[in-house]
């Protein structure tokens, strides 16, 4: 296969990460793992052979509960916590110098504490504990660099499929343990548009620039539950600082990704506990181990969030959406 003129020095690893240039949709949970989608962990890797694949590890602990750009009390907030450990395998493969297909499929781990209404697992006001093993909804995505010669811009297409549980597991009293919003999957088919762009910052291409953005609608529901609209973006620098043997290299990474997303509607949704905008610090590194092996790493911080919230628990019961304070991520790729 044709190798690109010129190979993404600000992506070393795989095309498309969680689920995404995936928001929500893929690693759906409440409060934003739409963080994982975009950023230089998604960006097209180039590969002499035309296939590549990763496995990638996502680790958050929502306990916080936000209303609007503060943090609040967490007696407003009947969930209490959201642990989840985010397994995902995806593949690349190079049709041609222009075009480039991919997909994930993302795998949940998730606890989930909250407050029992008298139809789960005890009476009204007591706390219980959940667990679901599942998979989530499987992405499939399609990259273009067609609009420039160097291949340093491109466009994305792709479909988010409901694969993923939304039905979630019962408790001893039959009632649902987990809401629509914290599920594996949403039910939801989703169309998702994107594009990227990178380019050189110092003459010797060591320090690059890379922009991403992706826009997530879903087109089909079921259950009654329609996820928000998400609009997901990152910007971000890396450098080049070392190299050894024929190919290794270390190369730093700083992005700033965010995340913008609607309400989520219909009767199973909770529309007022629902909706945000978070915008994140990412330090991180990308190790090119030798010609098929690449590692990266970071980890996310906010710098910046507001999410939608009830104005008052009286209105519905529960004001708030439950944070984590930090997002770690590992992966792994292979060029074959």
């Amino acid at each position: 296969m044709t190798r690109p003129l010129r190979a993404p020095r600000a992506a070393t690893l795989a095309v498309l990460a969680a689920a995404a240039l995936t928001p929500v949709s893929a690693l759906a949970c409440a409060c934003g793992c739409g963080v994982f989608d975009v950023g230089d962990v998604t960006l097209p890797m180039s590969s002499d052979t035309g296939f590549s694949a990763w496995a990638r590890y996502s680790y958050m602990d929502q306990t916080q509960n936000w209303e609007g750009s503060h943090q609040a009390s967490k007696a407003d907030n009947g969930d209490k916590e959201i642990e989840t450990s985010f397994f995902t395998l995806g593949g690349e493969y190079m049709i041609d110098r222009q075009w480039t297909v991919m997909a994930e499929l993302p795998i949940f781990d998730r606890s989930f504490t909250s407050t029992d209404d008298g139809t789960i697992a005890g009476p009204a006001g007591s706390i219980y504990h959940a667990h679901d093993n599942a998979i989530g909804d499987l992405q499939v995505m399609a990259t273009w660099t067609g609009l420039s010669p160097d291949l340093s811009t491109g466009l994305t297409f792709g479909v988010k499929l409901p694969t993923g549980d939304w039905h979630g597991p019962n408790g001893p009293l039959g009632g649902p343990e987990f809401d629509r919003d914290s599920l594996p999957g949403t039910g939801s088919t989703d169309l998702m548009v994107g594009g990227y762009h990178f380019g050189d910052i110092t003459r010797d291409g060591k320090v690059s620039w890379f922009a991403q953005a992706r826009y997530q609608v879903a087109v089909a529901e079921q259950g009654g539950y329609r996820p928000g609209n998400e609009l997901d973006s990152a910007v971000g620098v890396t450098w080049q600082a070392a190299t050894f043997g024929r190919a290794g290299k270390v190369t730093p990474v700083l992005q700033v990704p965010d995340s913008w997303r609607l309400h989520d509607t219909q009767p199973q949704a909770d529309p007022l506990n629902s909706g945000y905008e978070r915008v994140l610090l990412s330090p991180g590194v990308n190790v090119r181990l030798n010609r098929h092996l690449l590692f990266y790493a970071d980890v996310e911080v906010p710098v910046y969030q507001h999410f939608n919230a009830a104005p008052s628990v009286a209105i519905e019961g529960t004001s708030g959406q439950l944070v984590a304070s930090a997002v770690f991520k590992v992966q792994v790729a292979y060029d074959f």
